[in-house]
């Protein structure tokens, strides 16, 4: 669709880096009000508010006239679908028990990775058969029909869920993150966790990278890499299938490493060797003189990074405890930053050097130096024992225990 835009509007990669960036920035600035809004009125509402926002103005998207309305539209695109991860976290923190933490959050990335293998499938051959404005009309459909089951189907507690036996309720309701208070997070426990400025510094990286894939990737594999738009969409796809591969090992992971060693070997590990990894497969991707090695190395690197983001909310949800929507928001707001960072500087970058070869070596020099940062990253700095995480009462009653 980028390649489409670009030449309907007749866009410089800069122009369109801008145009990227505008909804990265956006996100950043609501991310945290709309993670704490989640926790203060909770995450059913929030959910509908932002998926209706999302909706109308994907929809939207589809009837802008120029780059002055693209800008504004994408701007308050991102600022509508801020809070949708922290209000995600925050889910977890309430419906899953301490030990699944990890499959738990590798659950958010599996569902972000499949919507991104199967829309190319979908969007290409209706871009190519009815236009590139049609897809953002189809896409809008799409969320209201998410609206209406959410209201319907969707309950913040467990106890307010229709078909959940008092016993599940109960044995839900002691072994989560979450209980029921009404504790502040104060600015103060923020600036204190080191953890946590730890954690956001190297999501940052991981974003840096991820958006790329989310914005720039299309638009390589056409013009950097020559490929068809049809070329283009198998590969997309394929790259957010080894996704969703990430996805799911990433937790297993989290969890059974969490139970055989500790929490705190298990987050650094995972999280360290994935963000190495994926500064590698960047680096040799490009310097890829043939495209077969430049598209497996970007699958490798999606897959790793994937793996690195489902141990920074698993962290995350370890760490915050009651205000997972609050804590993840922080992270994201970080993550957004680097995102918003990577759009422009992939689009100057290309637009001086008329070469994405130079940006992907930015991205995994980026990448290298936040794989360091995991090596101070500690789940056990609570911002308060919710749930003694770091403590032989973190055991559940019929799964092994977990020792930081």
């Amino acid at each position: 669709m980028g390649v489409r835009i670009k030449a309907a509007f007749n866009l410089s990669n800069e122009q369109f880096g801008w145009v990227l960036a505008a909804f990265a920035l956006a996100y950043a600035i609501f991310e945290i009000p709309s993670g704490m809004l989640g926790d203060r009125i909770g995450q059913k509402e929030s959910f509908i508010r932002i998926v209706i926002w999302w909706s109308l103005f994907t929809a939207l998207t589809g009837a802008t006239t120029g780059l002055i309305t693209l800008l504004c539209t994408r701007f308050l695109f991102g600022m509508g679908e801020a809070g949708a991860f922290p209000n995600s976290s925050a889910v977890i923190s309430r419906w899953f028990p301490a030990a699944e933490t990890g499959r738990a959050g590798s659950s958010l990335l599996v569902g972000t990775n499949a919507g991104a293998a199967i829309a190319p499938l979908i969007i290409v051959p209706i871009a190519a058969n009815f236009g590139w404005r049609t897809p953002f009309f189809v896409i809008g459909l799409i969320g209201v029909l998410w609206v209406l089951v959410c209201i319907y189907w969707f309950r913040n507690e467990p106890s307010q869920m229709r078909g959940i036996s008092k016993e599940e309720e109960s044995w839900i309701e002691s072994n989560r993150k979450f209980i029921k208070n009404h504790q502040r997070l104060s600015l103060k426990q923020s600036l204190n966790n080191s953890c946590l400025w730890s954690l956001v510094s190297a999501y940052f990286t991981n974003q840096f990278a991820f958006y790329f894939f989310v914005a720039w990737m299309p638009i390589y594999l056409q013009e950097g890499r020559h490929l068809t738009e049809s070329g283009m969409k198998n590969v997309t796809s394929v790259v957010y299938i080894f996704g969703i591969l990430g996805a799911l090992l990433s937790g297993f992971m989290n969890d059974r490493l969490a139970r055989l060693k500790t929490v705190l070997f298990s987050r650094r590990f995972i999280g360290c060797f994935s963000h190495t990894l994926a500064a590698i497969c960047f680096l040799v991707a490009s310097r890829a003189a043939v495209n077969e090695l430049a598209v497996c190395c970007l699958v490798a690197a999606n897959f790793f990074i994937v793996i690195n983001t489902v141990t920074c909310f698993t962290v995350c949800i370890d760490i915050a405890g009651n205000k997972a929507g609050t804590v993840v928001g922080m992270m994201n707001f970080c993550g957004q930053t680097g995102a918003f960072m990577v759009a422009l500087t992939v689009g100057k970058t290309v637009q001086t050097t008329h070469n994405f070869d130079y940006a992907l070596t930015i991205i995994s020099s980026v990448l290298f130096g936040g794989c360091l940062l995991w090596l101070v990253v500690d789940p056990r700095k609570q911002f308060c024992r919710f749930r003694e995480l770091a403590d032989d009462s973190s055991s559940l009653p019929g799964k092994p225990s977990i020792q930081p």
